[in-house]
């Protein structure tokens, strides 16, 4: 398998059971992805955050307002490796319950990675909706 089968892999298979996590309100397989050396940013649906409280604090916030994930799906529309910073672009389709309500919607996802002690982290994410 190539370094991008495994990175894809990887955002298939870790990344998509930490969102799904974060979906039923449980950040910390989210928070376990991502890295733990600044910058870190989140351009997000919601809010924004920069440095490694204002992620906490986002990452836990979006938990507690999230309950009943029934599903979850990684649009991957392009993905590259390129030595220790890797990213992704797709779309993410989510049912999940907002702050008791079920919601059912979609967000455009680009993700930037870092290699960080043998492992994938995630350091940048931009989340928004689609044009109309």
């Amino acid at each position: 398998m190539s370094e991008r089968e495994e990175f894809i892999s990887w955002v298939q298979s870790v990344v998509r059971d930490a969102e799904i996590a974060v979906h039923n309100g449980n950040a910390g397989p989210r928070r376990a992805i991502w890295s733990r050396n600044d910058p870190v940013t989140v351009l997000g649906a919601w809010k924004n955050a920069s440095g490694q409280q204002e992620l906490d604090e986002l990452f836990n916030n979006l938990a507690d307002s999230f309950t009943d994930c029934t599903s979850y799906e990684f649009e991957l529309l392009e993905a590259e490796v390129l030595g220790n910073t890797a990213y992704t672009v797709g779309f993410e389709h989510t049912s999940a319950s907002v702050n008791g309500v079920p919601r059912t919607y979609t967000l455009r996802a680009t993700q930037i990675y870092r290699w960080e002690d043998g492992a994938w982290r995630v350091a940048h994410r931009h989340g928004s909706a689609p044009p109309e």
